[in-house]
């Protein structure tokens, strides 16, 4: 299983009135991990979508434990959990400390520009 950490500082614009992130944030820092991810073995977002090849997110799960709050250090560890033909999953556990904030999961699909679900190509999966 392939993963890495990402280093995370909450940011002001990523609070609710209370200091307190919110909900809809963790999902961007998931896409961080999966493009830091993929950065690391090679691979790149941007020349995947040049060559028509497009990941789109088909499935997200995440299960908040605790709040994390402005200005927060947090380490966001991202794992390539599962790869088919046509499909990645990745598993996400977010840390403040030893402290898990939050976990999920997301599944993308492979499609091409008009959404149509096509195979990863060998050179892809073989950066993954």
């Amino acid at each position: 299983m392939m993963q890495i950490e990402t280093e995370i500082r909450v940011r002001y614009n990523e609070c609710d009135p209370m200091g307190v992130v919110h909900h809809a944030i963790y999902p961007v820092w998931f896409e961080m991990g999966r493009t830091e991810l993929l950065r690391t073995q090679g691979g790149s977002y941007k020349k995947m979508e040049a060559d028509n090849l497009f990941l789109a997110v088909a499935e997200l799960h995440i299960k908040y434990k605790v709040s994390a709050k402005y200005d927060d250090e947090l380490t966001l560890v991202t794992a390539l959990t599962e790869a088919t033909r046509v499909k990645l999953k990745h598993s996400y556990t977010l840390l403040r400390g030893n402290q898990t904030i939050a976990t999920g999961t997301t599944v993308l699909a492979c499609v091409n520009e008009v959404g149509n679900v096509r195979e990863i190509p060998p050179a892809i999966l073989s950066c993954i």
